[in-house]
């Protein structure tokens, strides 16, 4: 009989391709998906509620502890993979206390009483590289932890505080930080399938700063692969980085999904002003991973972005009227 994997912030993309994979790998006694909202339509859902061993619950895990350990307690998971956040770097300067609520205080309270628990065999929480701020050469795990937003404050108070309490309450824990992530069913506030989306539309994509900043991207099926090895290999305790190894400047990425929708660079963007607080290149050292559990990147631009099209022309009428701005939520 398998183990019980439980996906906090299953109702994303990145948990949804998670779910996916360990169904499809792990050989799991039971799936479950774990969000703040009910699943979102099929063009971001994926069909993932029709899968057999796995099931979906809507639990805050802010403001619904008590009704998420409920669950826990009844379904005793081994495995815990934590991708539950209040997100996107761009938009945390305004109402940043939002930020801090989830990522560093409701989780710490959720790790709280986790560790009352005797079932879990291992907690994974899903970091972010832009802890590192901007880098001029692949960052390590041990390189200086330089957040330049809120987001990424928070997100690193939390990995602080994990970090701790392995060491001294021994919390069976590992931490990935992976490079930014992309995949069929994201939201259209993100740049691969906003360009996707604007391309089939015949609308133009705003490219902030020229999209000169460079970023690491990473398929969410190459990171949902990261997760079970780390899962199945890594000794407890590890922080790994989970990238490829090299930056890609975000306009050479929309030049990219310009060419897998066949239509020229020019048609498919407008250049913008820079936003506040942009990064200048995110970049890591993904050696340690590499080391531990033999993963490496597997999806390459060219099948990546072709994925990416089809999904766009499959779900082209529910995406088109689809709002392509964040919207804050508690």
């Amino acid at each position: 009989m398998g183990k019980t994997y439980v996906v906090l912030g299953g109702g994303g993309s990145f948990g949804i391709h998670t779910a996916f994979y360990l169904l499809d790998h792990a050989e799991p006694r039971k799936v479950i998906g774990v969000g703040r909202n009910p699943l979102r339509p099929a063009p971001f859902s994926l069909g993932i509620e029709d899968r057999p061993n796995y099931e979906y619950h809507a639990r805050h895990v802010t403001y619904e502890l008590d009704l998420l350990f409920e669950l826990l307690d009844r379904e005793r998971p081994e495995i815990i993979i934590n991708f539950a956040a209040q997100g996107e770097g761009a938009v945390s300067w305004k109402n940043s206390w939002r930020f801090f609520e989830t990522n560093s205080m409701g989780l710490v309270r959720f790790t709280e009483e986790l560790m009352k628990r005797d079932y879990v065999e291992r907690f994974i929480q899903i970091g972010t590289s832009e802890l590192y701020g901007s880098c001029d050469h692949p960052a390590t795990e041990d390189d200086p932890i330089k957040p330049t937003s809120p987001y990424a404050a928070s997100k690193a108070a939390f990995d602080l505080y994990l970090i701790s309490v392995h060491r001294f309450l021994k919390l069976p824990m590992n931490i990935i930080r992976p490079s930014n992530a992309y995949c069929p069913g994201q939201l259209l506030h993100r740049v691969i399938p906003k360009a996707v989306v604007c391309g089939l539309k015949g609308e133009k994509l705003p490219l902030h700063g020229g999209g000169r900043a460079e970023k690491s991207y990473l398929h969410a099926r190459d990171l949902a692969r990261a997760i079970h090895m780390v899962c199945e290999k890594a000794p407890l305790g590890t922080v790994y980085n989970c990238g490829p190894e090299q930056p890609t400047s975000i306009r050479r990425v929309v030049e990219l999904t310009a060419e897998a929708l066949d239509i020229p660079f020019e048609r498919l963007c407008d250049m913008t002003e820079d936003r506040l607080g942009q990064d200048s290149r995110y970049w890591l050292d993904s050696s340690a991973i590499r080391r531990d559990t033999g993963w490496q990147p597997e999806i390459g631009w060219e099948d990546g972005l072709a994925e990416m099209v089809d999904w766009g022309k499959r779900h082209f009428d529910a995406l088109k009227t689809w709002p392509t701005q964040y919207v804050m939520r508690g």
